[in-house]
This record gives C-alpha cells, sequence and structure tokens, in this order.
C-alpha cells in the first residue's frame, strides 16, 4: 500500500437531505450501522437545522438517541447558528461541522445572511465548542463555483481559511457544492490555501455534477489533501443549490484508492451492499457506478 486515506461517509446528512421519501428514523440508524460495520470511522449522521426547511433532518435528536457507541466511530452533526450548535451540544454529538459559502449570493439563499454575517456566527460557534472540547471542523461551500455568481476567486476562498485558521479551527474542508471543478482548478486552490498554513487538516467534498469528482479527488490527494467526504450509493446533492447532484459515491472513490494501492480501512463491498439495500428504502436506483457496474474483477 501507498499511504492511507480517510473517506467520510456523509450519506445519512448530505446524501438523505434532498431526497423526495423521508426515511423512518430506524431506517438511518441501519444506514449508520451499515457504514460502521463496513469500517467508515466517520459519518455525517444529521444537521440541527430549521426542520421545516429540511424536513428529512427533523429527527436528528431522535436519531442521535438511537445510534449505538461504537468503539472508533465518530458521529458528526452540522450546524449553521447558535441554536443549532445548543442542539447539538445537548444531543451528545460527537462532533460538529458548520459550513460558510464562499459567495454571498449563496449564503444569503442557504443560510439568511452575507458571508462575513456567517463568519460571525461560525466564530461564535466556534469558540463554544472549544469551551465545550467539541471537536469542530468548518466546511467552505461553493469553493470551487457559485450557481448564481459563476467563477469564484481563489482570493475569497483563501481569505475565509485565513479567517478561519484564525478563530484556530483545525480542520478546513473545501467543497465543490455544484460540481464545477476540474482537477487543475483543485490543485491551484489547494495549492493557494494549504501553504497558509502547515497545522490544519484540509479535507474535500467534491459533487459528480458534471462527472470530475473522481478525478478531482485524485488531483486532491496528490496535492496533499488526506481525507474526502463520500456519499454511499452516490446520493445527494444541495436543495438550496439548482441542478446540483448528488456527492461523489463512496464505494466509486474506494474503488480508484484500492486500483491505486491506497488504504481506506473500508469494506466495498460491504458498502455495494449498503448502497444497494438503500435502494429499497429509497425507491430508487442509486447513482454510484460502482454499484451499477460492480466491481472488476468479477468474483
Amino acid at each position: 500500500m501507498s499511504g492511507s486515506v480517510e473517506i467520510v461517509d456523509v450519506s445519512p446528512r448530505d446524501g438523505l437531505q434532498s431526497q423526495p421519501k423521508v426515511l423512518d428514523t430506524a431506517v438511518k440508524v441501519e444506514l449508520i450501522r451499515r457504514l460502521a460495520e463496513a469500517g467508515v470511522r466517520r459519518i455525517e449522521v444529521a444537521s440541527f437545522v430549521n426542520p421545516k426547511r429540511v424536513p428529512q433532518m427533523a429527527d436528528a435528536e431522535a436519531l442521535i438517541a438511537q445510534l449505538p457507541p461504537i468503539t472508533g466511530v465518530c458521529y458528526i452533526g452540522l450546524v449553521l447558528n447558535r441554536r443549532g450548535f445548543d442542539r447539538a451540544l445537548a444531543s451528545g454529538i460527537n462532533e460538529i461541522n458548520c459550513a460558510v459559502s464562499a459567495s454571498d449570493s449563496f449564503s444569503r439563499r442557504n443560510q439568511g445572511m452575507d458571508t462575513q454575517e456567517m463568519m460571525a456566527v461560525i466564530a461564535d460557534v466556534a469558540s463554544e465548542a472549544q469551551k465545550a472540547q467539541l471537536p469542530c471542523s468548518v466546511t467552505i461551500s461553493n469553493a470551487f463555483g457559485c450557481p448564481f455568481e459563476g467563477e469564484v476567486p481563489v482570493a475569497a476562498v483563501a481569505g475565509l481559511v485565513g479567517q478561519l485558521i484564525d478563530l484556530g479551527v483545525s480542520e478546513i474542508a473545501l467543497a465543490d457544492t455544484i460540481g464545477a471543478a476540474g482537477p487543475s482548478d483543485v490543485v491551484q486552490r489547494l495549492g493557494e490555501v494549504m501553504k497558509l498554513s502547515d497545522g490544519v487538516k484540509w479535507r474535500c467534498h467534491f459533487h459528480d455534477t458534471r462527472n470530475m469528482a473522481v478525478a478531482n479527488t485524485w488531483a486532491a490527494w496528490q496535492t496533499g489533501v488526506r481525507s474526502f467526504d463520500a456519499s454511499c450509493g452516490g446520493i445527494g446533492g444541495c436543495p438550496f443549490a439548482p441542478a446540483a447532484t448528488g456527492n461523489v459515491a463512496t464505494e466509486d472513490l474506494l474503488y480508484l484508492f484500492q486500483r491505486t494501492q491506497v488504504d481506506t480501512g473500508i469494506d466495498i463491498k460491504k458498502i455495494i451492499a449498503a448502497a444497494k439495500w438503500l435502494e429499497g428504502p429509497l425507491q430508487a436506483e442509486m447513482p454510484g457506478m460502482l454499484t451499477r457496474a460492480g466491481l472488476f474483477p468479477p468474483n
């Protein structure tokens, strides 16, 4: 093996939040159990947001109350404001992730405030998380392009990264929310932000809207990123971004790293099985390529 990589499965949250069918809590618990059994060590399980806006996540507290503690497995919750943080802290979640958009237009439509107003919220949440000793990461959404403003300047992303570093955030993810990037964009942007600090853990979150997610992941890996978000079956997409299709499939990234002899610690066969099982509750075919095509060589 030539190194190792961390895959953070976001299907229970980012994957399910845009699905037309709202799953029962028990079904979500089973999905999370299957992911953990396959070897996924970090799982984004819920978001503490207004249930009127995202009804698929209305059961966040009930879900976390039913999740069994598993040694070595970390459950992550998305937090977008102080009320969400208070809910997350009370739930007993292991870790939180905040999100800020690199463009004002998307930030206003998605979070009801501009980017710098959201940064003030994150400053408050990050401070409270540090006091509570609750790990807090931050995702910069639309870091490679905005559905409303088009190209996002590299300087805008680097500016947000600098602010987050000043706040003491130890893990920062760059998200291609609408799947606009190509490998050269990934190399360029990561090159700019990664030189700002050598003490930050970097993560990438790619969507496969334009069939670039696997190529972008490999470009990020070669640039030095060792943690990636992915969604079992390839389900997901942002409900507030026009035509934003699913996250890159967990099994597709596992195949990429398997073929390049990078250790993931995750059983790809069990992830494919989980994706096929999920087709039942969702009553839909999974978009992930490996779930449809199968492994090579075949058994």
